[in-house]
Order: structure tokens, then sequence, then C-alpha cells
């Protein structure tokens, strides 16, 4: 067994294939239930899009300070700049930008942990490459829903509902040069250094993450915190709290951290895909039997992304876990 994710090839599954979907869904299954992580090519996203984006998100963490600072988020508005999140209840080492899909001006957000664009002043060839990128992931990671419900043993369309007006957001990671980085085989809360992001789960459905050449992302696989080496022009995947709860616990959201360098920068973008929010997820009906019962109370998805991003943001006591629905 390779202790790096696999690498599966979902070409077709933009163009709706069938044949792509079972395929897809057949490579899938196994990490799926083992971890919850795996690496995708044949995604549709050209290099010179990849290149184009990585251009604009050095770009944006270049910016001076000041022109920062304007971005930045706060309480009420949850997207734009930031660099004091926590994870833990503790301080990571890193920079954030957040950004989704572009409203008209006036619509009212649903929650507080959605928000509003801010984009800087007089660099629209920034503004364009950053929405451009978000929208080829958002194709991605809505058709790779039917293949994770095929590898489930439900309908494809499964989870269209939850989806039908999505909540997802793309995040840009800065790290710079760490001073106190905690070594990579630190446990999980380092007693001493510092780490770029503290261990966690993905509140939502999938992640796609883009990493730049730097390696620095671990997950935990059964015991064994795995540092996942980038795969070039490949994403990696990793699955969210819904589609655990989703599942019955038959997929796995994988607990993972981010490890700081004391001496090589790192870029990284997770495409966070979340359900509407309305959406409340329970176990799918068909994987619920007398043999194996519901394992999660239902979930609301606007309560539990609006706690969890409470959380992210400043000290509100402990980060909601959907281990706070599981039923004995």
């Amino acid at each position: 067994m390779s202790a790096q994710p696999r690498v599966v090839d979902v070409g077709g599954l933009v163009a709706g294939d069938v044949a792509a979907i079972d395929r897809v869904a057949a490579e899938i299954a196994a990490p799926c239930r083992e971890w919850g992580v795996f690496h995708i090519s044949g995604h549709g996203i050209p290099k010179e899009a990849f290149t184009s984006f990585d251009r604009a998100m050095r770009e944006l963490f270049a910016l001076p300070d000041a022109e920062k600072a304007a971005l930045r988020r706060t309480r009420d508005n949850a997207w734009g700049y930031y660099d004091t999140e926590l994870t833990k209840n503790r301080r990571d080492w890193k920079e954030v930008f957040d950004y989704g899909v572009e409203r008209p001006p006036g619509t009212p957000r649903p929650v507080h942990s959605d928000g509003e664009n801010r984009w800087p002043a007089a660099r629209p060839a920034l503004r364009a490459a950053l929405l451009d990128y978000y929208q080829r992931c958002e194709g991605v990671a809505l058709a790779l829903l039917p293949a994770l419900c095929r590898a489930l043993g439900v309908a494809p369309d499964a989870l269209d509902d939850a989806f039908r007006d999505h909540t997802s957001f793309q995040r840009l990671n800065r790290y710079a040069p760490c001073d106190d980085p905690a070594p990579p085989d630190a446990p999980l809360l380092p007693d001493s250094g510092r780490l770029a992001v503290h261990h966690h789960t993905d509140a939502g459905a999938i992640t796609l993450l883009y990493q730049d050449e730097v390696p620095g992302l671990q997950a935990l696989r059964g015991e064994e915190l795995v540092l996942i080496e980038p795969v070039a022009e490949a994403l990696t995947v990793n699955l969210g709290d819904m589609l655990q709860v989703w599942s019955n616990d038959r997929f796995r959201s994988p607990i993972h951290r981010v490890i700081a360098s004391d001496s090589r920068e790192r870029y990284s973008a997770p495409f966070f895909l979340n359900p509407t929010y309305d959406a409340v997820c329970a176990p799918l009906p068909g994987l619920v039997t007398g043999a194996t019962p519901a394992r999660f109370r239902p979930v609301s998805w606007s309560h539990f992304r609006d706690q969890r991003s409470a959380g992210d943001y400043d000290d509100y006591g402990q980060e909601i876990q959907i281990d706070d629905f599981r039923i004995a």
C-alpha cells in the first residue's frame, strides 16, 4: 500500500460521461473509505489557468500592507484578507484571502459566515484570474458528486438537491517562513513551536486543493500523519464533514494540518464545495438499514457553518464538530 494518496484520472466527469462516473467511483471508493484523500488528474483545468491563478495569488499577497488592510475580513463579512485566524483556538501561521461567487450589489447574505467579495482597487486582471479559477473548480467539484454517490452505492443524483444553490468559496493561503516551526513529527497539538494550520476537518462536502511545489499538508491515515507530496497539475481532494454524515460513516473526513517551514515560503488554495444553506444533512436513506442504523442526527448546514466560522475568526469556545451530532 502506497503511503501517498492515489492519483485518479477523472477525465470525462465534467462532461457527465456515465462511463467516467462509474470508472471514477470504482477508483475512489477505497481511498474515501480509508482516509478520505486522493489526487485527481484529467480534470480539464489547463496549465495556463493554474499559472495565471498562481501569479494572481502571489500578486495579492504581495500588495502593500495598507491595501491588504482595506480588504480585511470582519465579524460581519467573512470574505477578504485575514492574518490572525485560529484553528483549535490557536493562532495559525498564515495569511488567507477568501472569496466566492459574485452577487448583484445589495443582495443580502444569508448568514454571517458568508461574505461579499472584496477586491483590490484598479487590479481587474487579478480579480478576473481569481474568479476564473473559482468557476473552474466549481465545475470539477460538482462533477465529482455523482461519482462519490455511485461509490456509496446510491443514485448519482442523490445529492443534487443539496447543491442547487451551493455556498462554496475559494481560499488563498500564504505561509511565510517561520522562525519557530513545530517539527513534522510533533503531536497534533504541539507542546512547542508553531503550525501553519492546526489540525481540523473541513466542514463542507469536498475540498479541491491546489498546492505549489513545497509540501506542507499532513493528513491522518490511521494513527500516522502523512506528508502529502504535491503532484504537478493535479488537485488534491479531501472529503468534508457533511459527506461523512451523508455517507453514514462509510467515508472519512480526514483530520489534517499544515506544518510551517523555517526557510521556504508556501502557497496553497483550497476550494470548498459547500451545500445550500437550507440543507439539512443526514445519512442518506439508502445507507440506513436495520443492520446499519443512522449514526448522526440531522445537521443544519447553516448552523454548522456559522459556528465553525465563528471559531475560526476568534476564540468563541470549542469548534463545532460532527461528533456533536453522533448517535451513541
